[in-house]
């Protein structure tokens, strides 16, 4: 590591550069590596998303890796939650590649977990073993893989008819904030009440929260999605079956009339994969959990995100 290299987070001046970054790094992965650099667009424009949304939930989380000029050569979004330290997207220039700035801000973040006496997580791309032997080299125990599913929703909504448990789903309210946390907490093990608060909230980019719950109004799943125009996702999920999670999905999917996304399902809830597939949904990437600390509890379908990370 090169003695000027700093690391430091991130300012309202950089919203642009770190998007730039963003944006130049994965065309240049998935193009050179996978012929895939289209599926991120001509411009970074949408990558300005990122920044906003971290920086409104969590002020000065990033770290940034800049040179002696101040020109960003990395960056790292992390966010501390109740029971965890999460760490989203990991990027760095591509002329910057094998001087061990992804590791230097790995390991930054990763003191910050220890010293918070809490275990850092991650999902990372299954199709990227650099970054994947990177972080199993800093001791990321790899657990549930994920489907990457691309589909496009017709213009006049979901062709197939509604799931058994459709009539279960509706919209979240505040007031369900802490049960959709103490829920994912019991399925998980994890907690991060604070997401939810912000996602309800709408402070930056576009949400929307679905929660599912049995005949006795007890909570059985819920179903975030953003809808911004930069980032239509869905995610972050958890749902106790696949019966919830196949009927939260279908009605998140029926809200996106028009537009092609991308989800994650754990290859390991088959029904939801092949329920997925007869709608039209395609392969197109598999991610993997990672954890310093994996429980080994942790049951239920979860449906991870990016931004921010569903760690």
């Amino acid at each position: 590591m090169s003695e000027h290299i700093a690391f430091t987070p991130l300012t309202p001046g950089d919203r642009e550069p770190v998007a730039r970054l963003l944006h130049r790094s994965l065309v240049q992965w998935y193009e050179s590596r996978l012929g895939q650099g289209a599926r991120f667009g001509d411009s970074h424009e949408p990558f300005l998303l990122f920044p906003d949304v971290y920086e409104a939930l969590d002020p000065g989380e990033c770290v940034t890796a800049r040179d002696s000029d101040g020109r960003i050569l990395g960056v790292c979004f992390s966010h501390e939650r109740e029971t965890h330290v999460a760490i989203g997207i990991v990027s760095t220039a591509p002329e910057a590649g094998g001087r061990g700035i992804a590791k230097k801000m790995m390991s930054l973040v990763l003191d910050k977990a220890r010293r918070l006496g809490k275990p850092a997580r991650l999902v990372s791309s299954l199709m990227n073993l650099d970054s994947f032997s990177l972080y199993t080299r800093l001791g990321f125990v790899p657990g549930a893989t994920f489907q990457d599913l691309l589909i496009a929703v017709p213009e006049t909504g979901m062709t197939s008819p509604p799931p058994l448990g459709v009539e279960q789903v509706r919209e979240a309210r505040t007031g369900d904030v802490a049960r959709i946390a103490d829920f994912e907490f019991s399925q998980q093990g994890i907690r991060r009440e604070k997401d939810f608060h912000f996602f309800l909230r709408n402070d930056a980019g576009s949400w929307h929260v679905l929660v599912s719950e049995d005949a006795k109004g007890r909570m059985n799943g819920f179903l975030g999605m953003s809808t911004h125009p930069s980032c239509t996702m869905i995610g972050p999920g958890v749902a106790a079956d696949e019966q919830a999670a196949i009927a939260l999905l279908w009605k998140a999917l029926d809200g996106l009339r028009g537009r092609s996304l991308v989800f994650l399902a754990p290859c390991s809830s088959t029904g939801l994969v092949r329920t997925a597939y007869s709608w039209g949904a395609r392969n197109v990437e598999l991610h993997v959990a990672q954890s310093t600390a994996p429980d080994p509890s942790a049951r239920g379908i979860v449906f991870p995100t990016f931004m921010p990370e569903t760690a």
